[in-house]
């Protein structure tokens, strides 16, 4: 039994984080093949046209709270972007900020940009607000903090060409003006790299808030208490039978914070706004879903199951003592856990440091999602958000 356990739990978190995006890279191979025998055969590719006519209406919604030292910035970016000045709008939606940042806001005379200030209710009320009223066919979702290269408009909005299409989730790139966050940064090109892939099927699993682009008509309303609206929002639409692909072209940059308590508080928030998703989204939980349903259990369900499965492989390991292979695997976990508890202290230098950290990195995000899972039980997290604060220069 404990052989049975061991072997379950390792190959289940070998499937999440390694095995997974093999597969992707497979069938991604594979489809290639098909399509170059199908051009060999046929003379061509069947890719769609790109459209002549005018390009769609896109209103940009930012919910905002408490963005004074950062909107103004924000209007900036927001008007370089490269895109049609009659067919795109600005709408701040303020969740009763107490900071100056309506004020701000209203200081600009431009009719594009539009404020709709409520009290204070949460992220989720903003938007369920904000998207009705918008007069964009595209909406474009990004917080205040987010700085949009100035071509990522039109590389998101050109996949709803496709009326396929009903998201396009862009790319966002972290960084840290004052050091170089590397176990963050390799994280991010990981996820990255799977959510390329998924694209290439139409299956991306969730966006990040930084930047993703929806069908206005597509989007319903969210539950006031829901946590996660940047992953629930595309999972409906995906649910919905929609293909949610990925562009790497729509590029936009966040600051990270230096204070950990906060950035770990912020990963338990999402893991706990994850758990809470799964009743919003039943379909994509069945195999009657497809390749979708295989996409949420493999890149997410099993990541939210990570603590347990490490547990569970932990724990077993310590029941099969007498073979040495289980030493050895016993001993490479111990050594795993010892990396991350070098990486906290931070006594290593050079390769080792680097080493430790992403050990470190592994193991406190994990722990974030007990954490979170543990406020999930206890209906202990609230839906409104506090700001991040970004590092100081």
């Amino acid at each position: 039994m404990a052989e049975g356990l061991f072997w379950c739990a390792a190959l289940l978190l070998l499937h999440t984080y390694f095995f997974y995006p093999l597969i992707l890279c497979a069938m991604d191979g594979m489809a290639q093949v098909f399509q170059s025998i199908r051009f060999m055969r046929t003379g061509s590719n069947r890719r769609r046209e790109r459209s002549t006519g005018p390009q769609p209406s896109v209103s940009l919604v930012v919910a905002a709270y408490n963005e004074a030292s950062c909107i103004q910035q924000k209007l900036q970016n927001s008007f370089a972007l490269k895109y049609p000045e009659d067919r795109f709008e600005v709408l701040i939606g303020s969740d009763g900020s107490s900071d100056g940042t309506d004020e701000l806001v209203r200081q600009w005379t431009d009719p594009r940009v539009r404020l709709s200030p409520a009290p204070r209710a949460g992220k989720t009320t903003v938007l369920n607000r904000c998207i009705p009223m918008a007069k964009g066919d595209i909406i474009v979702l990004s917080d205040a903090n987010t700085m949009i290269e100035p071509g990522a408009i039109e590389a998101l909005v050109r996949h709803f060409d496709d009326p396929e299409v009903g998201a396009v989730c862009g790319k966002l790139r972290l960084y840290n003006p004052t050091k170089q966050d590397y176990e963050e940064s390799a994280y991010w090109n990981y996820e990255s790299f799977i959510k390329f892939y998924e694209g290439k099927r139409g299956s991306v699993v969730g966006a990040n808030g930084g930047l993703y682009a929806i069908r206005r008509t597509l989007f319903t309303q969210l539950p006031p208490s829901t946590i996660v609206d940047d992953f629930v929002i595309p999972l409906r639409i995906l649910e919905n039978g929609y293909k949610v692909v990925y562009e790497a072209g729509a590029v936009a940059h966040e600051e990270t914070t230096e204070d950990y308590g906060k950035e770990f508080g912020r990963r338990a928030r999402i893991a706990a706004g994850n758990f809470q998703s799964l009743k919003m989204v039943p379909g994509l939980l069945l195999p009657t879903a497809g390749f979708p349903a295989f996409a949420f259990w493999s890149h997410k369900l099993l990541r939210w199951c990570a603590p347990a499965l490490m547990a569970v492989a932990l724990l077993a390991n310590l029941f099969l003592m007498d073979s040495l292979f289980y030493q050895f695997t016993l001993f490479f976990q111990a050594l795993f856990y010892a990396l991350a508890y070098l990486g906290k202290a931070g006594v290593l230098t050079g390769t080792g440091k680097r080493i430790a950290s992403v050990a470190y990195y592994f193991v406190t995000m994990n722990l974030a999602i007990v954490v979170g899972f543990w406020r999930f039980l206890r209906n202990a997290q609230k839906a409104a958000w506090d700001r991040t604060a970004r590092a100081s220069s």
